[in-house]
């Protein structure tokens, strides 16, 4: 039987564990939920796989990615989506590899309204969306318009063959051209239109599309966004080396001006730097902005690197230790740089070597942005990857590009360059140039191997 001090003592207790409970209840409901990541993807243009300072580059300066990189994580096995521009592109936007998109090669496409990209999907999570940069999949005549595929803001090129001029008469803002003060387009036929006159080259693509990112980044701070910014750089002007004997436009050589090289390969070094110097102030911006923790970044190429308007692919070591360069399958046509940044969630000087690829973004995207991951695409999210967590992997990757097909499993690594052609087997553990094609020591492999390629194109 309770006394009157167990009574006393126990009505305490309770009065304690009350006032304990309102306390938890309180605080959890003055504590905001902890907001959605924004988006930053930024994609160069023809960029190797050995461009860059933390991927093995020794001459070309690359000081802000490799202080990225050491802040984050260097994915050493991601690929793009193709290893020509437009159909990378198609993979990225809608999650989907070459087997299953409407092309797997650089003619022409125009987005339908069937198709769903990734600024689609992450528009309904309530995610403002912009992009800067080179599009090649519409225009404002048709419904491949990247502000009628998901995207709220665009400021750009919006065709491919335009964008090879880093001095243009005009960009495109969403639907209305953007005049560039001074360019002017030179009269030659060879240049078709794709050429500025040296003497009237006044404004640079690359830098007006750079500062319509940082505004988008200002104007949306307040709330989850998702940015693409697709610089050109460091793509040559093919039709101005076929005029001038130089592709590579850039408004100063900087610190390469004095260097005792080609005029291509000034070019091409300081094209290189000067985008990096502009990956450095986009951190600064967030930093100052106090969004640097709240946002991710992920930094690659749109396929290999280039030897076209004057420059030569091994001048710097472009492809680094890969075999090939852009429109191959081998590693140096698709394997490309990747580099994910994201302070307080991704371990600082951290490597990753999942194997993964453009569709993978779609919903890597999703996962983060809070959404369901969608079960129409091929990709898996690399989430977990970037996390250090158990990372669930691909059972396969595959390529195509006109007449050539590249199967990637587990570390086999399957090519056939033309239709006729017998198929080429590497063991990338070993041999990541792809040097020694072991088909002929294993059959099996190959006949496995071959009928991947045939399941990844089936719909």
């Amino acid at each position: 039987m309770l006394n009157l001090r167990s009574l006393r003592n126990l009505a305490l207790y309770f009065a304690l564990a009350l006032a304990l409970s309102l306390n938890v209840i309180a605080t959890a409901a003055e504590r905001p939920p902890e907001r959605p990541p924004n988006l930053i993807y930024i994609m160069c243009d023809d960029l190797g796989y050995g461009d860059l300072g933390s991927f093995g580059q020794k001459v070309i300066q690359t000081p802000h990615l490799d202080r990225l990189a050491a802040g984050g994580m260097r994915f050493t096995d991601f690929y793009s989506g193709a290893t020509v521009c437009r159909p990378s592109r198609l993979v990225l936007w809608t999650g989907f590899h070459s087997g299953h998109t409407a092309i797997n090669s650089n003619q022409g496409y125009v987005l339908k309204p069937s198709d769903v990209t990734v600024a689609e999907r992450l528009k309904r999570a309530g995610y403002a969306t912009g992009g800067v940069g080179k599009w090649a999949l519409g225009d404002v005549t048709n419904p491949g318009h990247p502000n009628k595929q998901g995207f709220d803001f665009w400021m750009g090129y919006l065709s491919q063959s335009n964008a090879h001029n880093y001095y243009p008469t005009h960009l495109w803002r969403n639907m209305e051209e953007f005049p560039l003060k001074g360019n002017v387009l030179m009269d030659h036929p060879a240049a078709r239109g794709r050429v500025a006159d040296p003497k009237h080259r006044v404004t640079y693509s690359h830098d007006v599309m750079t500062e319509q990112a940082f505004d988008f980044i200002r104007k949306h701070q307040d709330k989850p966004f998702l940015l693409h910014i697709h610089w050109t750089i460091p793509h040559t002007n093919n039709e101005g080396g076929r005029v001038t004997g130089d592709g590579q436009e850039v408004p100063d050589y900087g610190i390469y001006k004095d260097k005792d090289w080609p005029n291509p390969e000034k070019g091409q070094a300081a094209m290189i730097t000067r985008m990096d110097g502009d990956v450095g102030r986009l951190v600064k911006l967030l930093k100052d902005l106090k969004i640097e923790k709240d946002t991710l970044i992920v930094f690659t190429s749109d396929n290999g690197p280039h030897q076209e308007g004057g420059h030569k692919m091994e001048y710097f070591d472009a492809n680094g230790p890969l075999r090939g360069m852009k429109r191959d399958l081998y590693e140096g046509g698709i394997r490309v740089p990747m580099i994910a940044y994201w302070p307080g969630k991704i371990k600082p000087g951290t490597v990753s070597d999942h194997p993964s690829a453009f569709w993978d973004w779609t919903p890597t995207a999703c996962e983060l942005a809070g959404l369901d991951i969608p079960k129409d695409t091929d990709g898996i999210s690399f989430v977990n990857a970037m996390l250090g967590k158990k990372q669930q992997k691909h059972d396969y990757l595959f390529w195509a590009y006109g007449p050539k097909t590249a199967v990637r499993q587990g570390h086999w690594k399957a090519v056939q360059v033309a239709k006729n052609k017998p198929w080429e087997l590497y063991d990338l553990r070993t041999d990541i140039g792809e040097k020694n094609d072991l088909a002929k020591a294993h059959p099996d492999v190959v006949a496995k191997m071959k009928q991947l390629a045939e399941t990844a194109r089936s719909k």
